[in-house]
């Protein structure tokens, strides 16, 4: 294949397609009907009279055939006629050879269209003198003029050719399938408006009077070359849809219009992506250099069938990505159908790609909590866990914390003890019990875009809310050397995402917005996971974590675990710029 070669050389490439195709070329007019205005005899038998000429130009009989060939012929007072080709699609055309019986016309012109009928645009001019009959130049003279003079002569006075290349000068096109080729190349519609007869000036072979020249429009051939149009991605295509051809004799190849489409496009002539690979905005093939530009496929995770290309989306990565996949399916949402619906759950035991990778909750209907302004309750999406009503534990939210009692539609409410009660009654114990690794009760948010959940204060029982209990002091930065003298070993900005009862401990997922301190353990700005110890103290949820809030969390790192701990020696204060600010001064001037 060479690449510059244009339709031909790439219909040449014997490659399955791997690279810039096109289909064979043939006769556009072969299984398909000419339309004429006018044909000889249609009304009624006519006489007619041709000739032809010797190498001196005497006039004589056109000679006999030996394989008689046939012609189409206007009728004899058709001063001007119309031969016009109609195709079911738009084609590629590449050249046009008529064959005249007769004298060719002293003038005619060679129209297109592409949008069947509906306007025309002239490729050429022909004219025995193109600045008297069109006033236009005459390419003999003016190389690139829309007219020529090649053409018209009456001689030879039969078998005379007019032969019309679509991409001869000044029409010229590396890449057969850019825009400027096409806008060259495509028709839906052909016709040749023969303007003007002449006849056969031959000179008379005697001296005696002879007839007037007959004058009248025949045609041997007529041969539309070109090939189906497809933009390069196809070899080999089929009849459109309710396309007959013409019966006519002999065996010939009929030039069919609907693609068969490769490199993952779609469409009767390949213009557009495949339903599943819309990545990136679709382009016709590159015939310069063969390369087959494929459209590419959207990440959808097996969960679409199709995909559609956003300019937004591809803008925002960058030029990289643009497909936003169609009607996720599996209860699968998102861009690339990347994670689960609301009210669904990813089971990590299944690949995501497996239709039942998504869950749905199985949070309890009266321990978990409804967002204020939501149509129901959701667990978290990554691991399942429901969001609960304060007091409330446990993964689906189904029973009361440690130091609390009365399980209800208001959650459950803090014991009336020093230390723990009955989870049913409220009864106190009566034994010391030592309470540990017990959770606060925090309420679960889905991801960061969801909103901070709300309670109003009729709504639940908490530690907050009975202060005749107990009260959490709200810390206050004050002298630096006390700061430095607690010697935190962390401090970093973290915003609250959940927090979890693990039975045997509490576990608070955050996400680390930016660290200004850490000693022995790596801390990294992304998700990490907080353990709470011995936050329960006579029911107490201290110091406060509200999920959805951003804070500063000066702490002690634990090496062996590998743990960040809080307790109730940590500073914990809801983030603000300007403590941020203090906090890293302090620690730069007064703690080293």
């Amino acid at each position: 294949l060479c690449p510059s070669a244009g339709v031909r050389g790439v219909a040449a490439a014997s490659s399955p397609c791997d690279k810039a195709c096109n289909p064979r070329m043939g006769n556009l007019a072969h299984g398909r009907a000419l339309r004429t205005q006018t044909s000889c005899g249609r009304r009624a038998a006519e006489p007619f009279c041709s000739y032809s000429e010797d190498a001196e130009r005497r006039c004589r009989r056109p000679r006999p055939f030996r394989l008689p060939r046939t012609w189409w012929q206007a009728a004899h007072d058709a001063l001007r006629e119309t031969i016009r080709l109609d195709l079911e699609a738009a084609f590629y055309f590449t050249h046009l050879i008529m064959v005249f019986k007769s004298p060719r016309p002293a003038a005619m012109v060679l129209e297109r269209s592409q949008d069947f009928g509906e306007t025309w645009k002239p490729y050429k001019y022909f004219a025995a003198n193109c600045s008297a009959t069109f006033g236009l130049e005459d390419d003999v003279r003016q190389r690139g003029a829309i007219c020529t003079s090649r053409y018209s002569s009456p001689f030879p006075c039969t078998g005379g050719e007019v032969i019309f290349r679509a991409l001869s000068p000044p029409y010229a096109a590396e890449d057969p399938y850019s825009a400027e080729a096409q806008a060259q190349l495509k028709i839906t519609n052909l016709r040749v408006r023969l303007l003007q007869r002449q006849g056969c000036p031959c000179l008379a072979a005697s001296p005696a009077p002879q007839p007037p020249p007959a004058l009248h429009y025949a045609i041997y051939d007529f041969i539309v070359k070109g090939s189906c149009f497809c933009n390069g991605h196809a070899d080999h295509c089929i009849p459109v849809a309710g396309f007959r051809p013409t019966k006519a004799a002999g065996v010939f190849h009929v030039v069919h219009g609907k693609c068969m489409c490769k490199h993952n496009t779609a469409g009767p002539h390949c213009q557009h992506c495949a339903p599943l690979y819309n990545d990136q905005p679709w382009q016709a093939a590159d015939g310069k250099t063969g390369a087959p530009r494929e459209c590419q496929s959207c990440k959808c995770n097996g969960h679409a069938d199709s995909c559609h290309f956003d300019m937004a989306a591809w803008l925002a990565s960058g030029n990289r990505s643009g497909g936003v996949c169609d009607n996720c399916q599996h209860n699968t949402e998102g861009q690339h159908c990347q994670r689960c619906k609301l009210g669904f759950y990813r089971d990590l035991r299944r690949p995501f790609s497996a239709p039942d990778a998504c869950k749905p909750c199985s949070c309890h209907p009266v321990g978990s909590a409804v967002l204020p302004l939501g149509p129901g309750t959701f667990c978290d999406p990554s691991t399942g866990d429901c969001p609960c009503k304060p007091g409330v534990a446990g993964p689906r939210c189904d029973h009361c914390l440690p130091g609390y009692w009365g399980f209800g539609p208001y959650g459950c409410r803090p014991c009336d003890c020093a230390r723990s009660c009955d989870p049913h009654t409220g009864d106190c114990h009566s034994s010391e019990v030592s309470w540990h690794n017990e959770a606060p009760p925090f309420q679960a948010v889905l991801n960061e875009s969801e909103p901070t959940w709300g309670w109003e204060d009729e709504q639940g029982f908490s530690a907050l809310r009975h202060s005749g209990k107990c009260e959490c002091k709200e810390q206050v930065l004050g002298n630096p050397k006390v700061f430095c003298g607690m010697k935190y070993t962390y401090v970093i900005k973290t915003k609250i995402l959940s927090a979890h009862d693990k039975g045997s401990h509490a576990e608070v997922s955050v996400k680390i917005k930016k660290v200004l301190k850490s000693t022995k353990l790596k801390i990294l700005r992304g998700k990490r996971t907080l353990y709470p110890e011995s936050w329960t103290n006579r029911g107490c949820t201290c110091p406060i974590l509200n999920p959805g809030l951003e804070y500063l969390v000066a702490g002690h790192e634990d090496v062996r675990t590998g743990r960040l701990i809080v307790n109730m020696k940590s500073f914990v204060h809801q983030w603000k710029s300007a403590l941020g600010r203090k906090v890293l001064e302090i620690l730069k001037r007064d703690c080293n």
